[in-house]
């Protein structure tokens, strides 16, 4: 299946897709030192949503899908070097909403689990 949607986004930052499919995605983001909060190499989990948000978003695979809400779990740390792996399954649908399953691991371990709100629009949010 062919992405449709965030395409002109930097990988760098949020992930590369690795698989996509109906309802389903696995992306894939190496931490980079620039992520880090300290002198130890303590990723901002900042990134680590923004992964499984991407992944989220690939799962629905709408050029039209917005982030609506988010309750995520942070379960463990990521470091400098470490690659994390986000899986995301659409769990249900109604109507415009989407509601996607979400959990980013690092070596197999989960370290944040998640379950985001997302919505499919008419038109672009830009358009107002």
């Amino acid at each position: 299946m062919d992405q449709r949607t965030h395409l002109r986004i930097d990988p760098r930052l949020v992930g590369v897709v690795e698989e996509i499919g109906a309802g389903t995605a696995r992306v894939t983001l190496r931490a980079l030192p620039e992520m880090t909060a300290d002198e130890r190499g303590l990723v901002h989990g900042g990134f680590t949503f923004g992964l499984a948000d991407y992944a989220a978003m690939c799962a629905v695979n709408d050029p039209n899908v917005v982030l609506g809400g988010a309750e995520t779990r942070f379960l463990a740390p990521v470091a400098d070097g470490q690659t994390m792996v986000a899986t995301a399954t659409v769990e249900a649908e109604k109507g415009r909403k989407r509601t996607v399953a979400v959990a980013v691991a690092v070596d197999g371990k989960d370290v944040m689990t998640g379950t985001f709100t997302c919505f499919v629009l008419d038109g672009h949010v830009l358009d107002g």
